[in-house]
């Protein structure tokens, strides 16, 4: 059965989708993984079959083939875990509403016991994603917060693939995330982890700064 799932390659401060097709098909036990895979992606599956088997689904004993697309793009990065993973248990029909994971970008790496670890550049894929008309967002409960800064677009926070299993087998009650974004920055806009106080000495370099910041000018910073 081929089954295509949607995740996002970030490049600098944009992200392209990529489509995942999942395919197994009758034959001797073989995984491949093709489309311009780089070696975290490739050792994917290693992870992805300890997280499935630990929590009781099947991964296939046939012949599996997962193609990134588009092929001519370089894909990096454990993000791609979590949708190829999906991707497998929709293939080999352990997943109920199939024909939902067209609507969602799915991103995500996966530990042995199938828990999500967070990933790098969400608020990109999530712009992209709303720009390409997805209708949601399934990403790591540590990056939903950035993520669903970007409105028009339901973004669910996961911790653990089963949440993920459950969500397309219309099992969930999962939530998407809500970030009235104005709130936001008004309430954190003087809420800041350093402070040039904390600089002693330094004074001109500090006025500098300053002053970029107020104009809205570029600064480089040279020296150790």
């Amino acid at each position: 059965m081929l089954v295509k799932t949607y995740g996002s390659a970030v490049y600098g401060v944009d992200a392209i989708s990529i489509t995942i097709e999942v395919n197994i098909s009758g034959g001797e036990i073989k995984y491949f993984i093709v489309g311009l895979p780089d070696n975290a992606v490739k050792e994917s599956l290693q992870r992805i079959e300890s997280a499935i088997k630990t929590n009781n689904y099947k991964m296939p004993r046939t012949r599996l083939v997962v193609n990134m697309a588009p092929a001519d793009i370089k894909k990096t990065g454990a993000a791609f875990d979590l949708p190829i993973a999906i991707g497998i248990l929709g293939a080999h029909n352990q997943l109920t509403n199939v024909d939902a994971l067209k609507d969602y970008v799915i991103m995500g790496e996966l530990s042995l016991d199938g828990t999500i670890q967070s990933i790098k550049g969400a608020l990109p894929i999530a712009i992209q994603a709303r720009k390409d008309g997805f209708k949601g967002f399934i990403v790591p409960k540590a990056n939903a917060r950035e993520a669903a800064m970007v409105n028009q677009l339901d973004v669910f926070g996961v911790q653990h693939i089963t949440e993920v299993v459950d969500f397309f087998c219309d099992n969930s009650n999962t939530q998407p995330l809500v970030v009235h974004t104005r709130d936001e920055f008004f309430t954190t806009q003087n809420e800041f982890d350093v402070d040039f106080n904390d600089v002693k000495g330094q004074e001109n370099i500090k006025r500098a700064l300053e002053i970029a910041a107020a104009g809205g000018h570029n600064a480089i910073l040279i020296g150790p």
